[in-house]
């Protein structure tokens, strides 16, 4: 027995250095995209809001008038984020090259993130393989080296955040990883009742500890602006409906099908509100049934969210990646290439808000995909045996070598 422990063991650490080599790799591949180009239009915006944010504070920069930049959407820590990242303009790197240098660390962790997460449900190979999906995903090389957004970073904490309390048994750093994800970019807030109930279900002490991380990085970042700007914040950041591009799901269906403008105008205002209540059901649900697949619950809610969003926007084609490689290779996979293949081209000719019919077409074909790899992973989370009422307590460690939620890969 001592000696399989010992070959699992090795193993796994032969896996993590494989991981870690083609995760540094894929970090220098996109740094180098990063400096060799320009990026698309945020790149510049971002450039402004830190310019503007040096100037006011990144508390005031909410109802702080800039009249000839979008709409700053972004929770309280993106602005601490530029404030840094625009002191370390042009003594590191420039600025348009260091402003996506976050979204590639968080891909870089993420490939470690998910080998872990997998390698407990799973095969160290099919661990290996995902993780590798990861880093490889031609989906993340664009959003994250040409474009850099923080939709990689908000992802990063959200997954961190269930393996910390699923696998880990580390309730207090998950709740600062909660807390971190939303203070980045608001999309995460989905995945965190599935986070709290998950918490709940491990008892007292485990809930107590994960709310008390939660609590105090959530007072930290965004105490202040809630204090000094509450209403510049609720109208920028949480009421924030997306640009006005119709190029993906639901809102694209309804434009083909010929619905009328009122009801688009619906399904992209208060109509939004429906989606992340909907998302947000489904991973408390999920969570509830089965808290020891946290991670796979928060991949579901996430990739959910991008299904129903109403909202369109290439880098937001980043948000189901990771989670999808955490239910399963071919799921994450599917994905990838083929939604992958269409972000890496409208970026490449520079038409990333303007699709014409084939690209159109194609991402909705990703769309199909994307909704059979959450139908799957909701399936394999369900499948997964849940709790005895004889057995410990949650967090639990799957470490079974096979698992429903990689099943056929392993055996693959």
């Amino acid at each position: 027995m001592s000696l399989q422990k010992s070959r699992k063991a090795w193993g796994a650490r032969r896996g993590m250095a494989v991981v870690v080599l083609v995760a540094a790799i894929g970090l220098v591949g996109k740094m180098t995209l990063a400096a060799s180009t320009g990026g698309p239009a945020d790149v510049r915006f971002f450039r402004g809001f830190a310019q503007n944010i040096a100037a006011v504070g990144p508390v005031r920069i909410y109802d702080h008038p800039m009249p000839h930049l979008p709409v700053y959407n972004h929770p309280p820590l993106a602005g601490w984020m530029l404030l840094v990242l625009d002191e370390l303009a042009g003594r590191v790197a420039d600025f348009s090259t260091l402003i996506r240098l976050p979204a590639c660390l968080a891909d870089f962790v993420c490939s470690i993130l998910v080998f872990e997460i997998v390698r407990r449900r799973s095969s160290v190979r099919t661990a290996v393989a995902c993780a590798i999906g990861v880093t490889l995903s031609p989906v993340l090389i664009p959003t994250s080296g040409f474009h850099g957004n923080t939709d990689s970073v908000a992802v990063m904490f959200a997954l961190a955040a269930a393996h910390l309390l699923a696998d880990r048994k580390s309730p207090l750093a998950a709740g600062v990883c909660a807390a971190l994800s939303i203070s980045v970019k608001f999309v995460p807030v989905v995945a965190l009742p599935a986070l709290v109930i998950a918490a709940f279900r491990g008892g007292r002490p485990v809930f107590v500890r994960f709310c008390a991380g939660f609590g105090a990085l959530f007072l930290l970042v965004w105490g202040p602006v809630l204090v000094t700007v509450p209403l510049a914040l609720k109208e920028k950041v949480l009421e924030y409906e997306g640009g006005p591009y119709r190029l993906w799901g639901l809102v694209k269906f309804a434009d083909w099908l010929g619905a009328p403008e009122p009801v688009i105008g619906f399904m992209r205002g208060d109509g939004h509100f429906l989606v992340v209540l909907a998302c947000v059901a489904a991973g408390a649900w999920l969570a509830w049934r089965r808290p020891s697949e946290l991670p796979g619950v928060v991949g579901v809610t996430m990739g959910l969210l991008l299904l129903l969003s109403t909202a369109s926007g290439v880098q937001y084609l980043a948000w189901p990646v990771a989670g999808l490689f955490v239910i399963g290779l071919w799921e994450g996979l599917s994905y990838s290439l083929v939604v992958g293949a269409l972000a890496s081209w409208v970026y490449w000719v520079h038409r990333a808000v303007k699709w014409n019919s084939v690209e159109l077409a194609v991402g909705a074909v990703g769309w199909l995909i994307l909704a059979l790899g959450v139908a799957s992973a909701i399936r394999k989370v369900l499948n997964t045996p849940p709790p005895s009422a004889d057995s410990s307590r949650f967090p639990l460690q799957a470490i079974a070598p096979e698992h429903p939620l990689q099943t056929a890969e392993t055996r693959t």
